[in-house]
């Protein structure tokens, strides 16, 4: 076994220690992205575990995680850093309070403005910065984990704010030059799709696309975060999620949606699925009314593959 190979497994092992179940695709990403220092981008549909997979970096290298929730109209002040205006303007008053003893010796206007001249520079200074996620990540002094979450809700400008922090763990400011990163943060960007990434922001990071899990996998991730759960209750539940996905709904159920179901059904100590105990637990799968109500005309198929694997391990 290769050297590579052990540490993806090593990955994999790790990540499942803290209830996250990585396909040998997601680790190998994550192998990649450390080794290579690169950020990630992950895409994919809602709740198929993007955030969750940075929460669970954070846990496994015992990292800081530094979140970033991206909204349209986010801007330098709140992402990247902003000045301390109350106490600039505190040091203001406490200027003029001390500007006798200030100008003190100072020979005539142009003596008295070099004077002044000198100080102007501490209003801008790392005293008065107030760091925002971006800037908090690459001055973390012992690395930390930066989550720039659903990027694509944010403007395209906010994009070109990311390229510098993307491409080389720093960023400039004006006033204090550039700032870089002594511990490069592990950096994982999510997108939901909803509209296409400049391609500059692309050739920066590394891309991962998380896809609903197969039905082995959404077995092992229920399996992981509820042991307790009967092997075959598992099997029908993933089934029936599984062929519940494939309708033309609004929101497909997510695996948090999944694994509260699966939840659920055990607190009903159910041990197998029917149509009235389906019917009374559409809720925690589906969040809209207009889907339940599809859910329940095709019901009957929906529950024909659960169904049919029960009557399997039955016999």
């Amino acid at each position: 076994m290769s050297q590579a190979k052990q540490s993806i497994d090593a990955i994999i092992a790790a990540f499942a220690e803290y209830g996250y179940i990585c396909s040998d695709k997601i680790a190998t990403a994550i192998f990649l992205a450390t080794a290579l220092e690169k950020p990630i981008l992950i895409e994919g549909p809602p709740g198929v575990g993007k955030t969750e997979l940075a929460n669970t970096a954070a846990l496994v290298s015992g990292k800081e995680l530094i979140r970033l929730q991206c909204y349209e109209g986010l801007d330098e002040a709140k992402a990247l850093y902003e000045w301390k205006y109350g106490k600039q303007l505190l040091y203001t008053q406490v200027l003029k309070e001390k500007l006798g003893d200030v100008l003190e010796g100072a020979t005539g206007l142009d003596g008295a403005m070099a004077r002044l001249h000198s100080f102007s520079d501490v209003f801008y200074s790392h005293e008065f910065l107030e760091p925002r996620p971006l800037l908090k990540a690459l001055q973390s002094e012992l690395g930390a984990v930066l989550l720039i979450d659903e990027i694509d809700k944010a403007d395209q400008e906010f994009e070109s704010l990311l390229l510098e922090v993307l491409g080389h763990y720093q960023t400039s400011i004006p006033e204090l030059g550039t700032i870089k990163a002594n511990i490069p943060p592990r950096v994982f960007l999510t997108s939901n799709n909803t509209r296409d990434l400049s391609d500059a922001l692309k050739r920066r990071c590394l891309h991962l696309y998380i896809p609903y899990p197969d039905e082995k996998l959404e077995q092992k991730i229920i399996a992981s975060r509820l042991p307790e759960i009967d092997p075959d209750l598992n099997q029908q539940v993933v089934k029936f999620v599984q062929s519940l996905r494939e309708l033309d709904l609004k929101k497909a159920p997510a695996i948090s949606e999944t694994i509260d179901w699966a939840r659920s059904l055990v607190l009903l100590q159910a041990n197998q699925l029917d149509r009235q105990l389906v019917r009374d637990t559409l809720n925690v799968l589906l969040k809209f009314e207009q889907d339940i109500e599809a859910a329940e005309q095709a019901l009957g198929e929906l529950l024909k593959p659960s169904i049919t694997s029960s009557s399997r391990v039955l016999n």
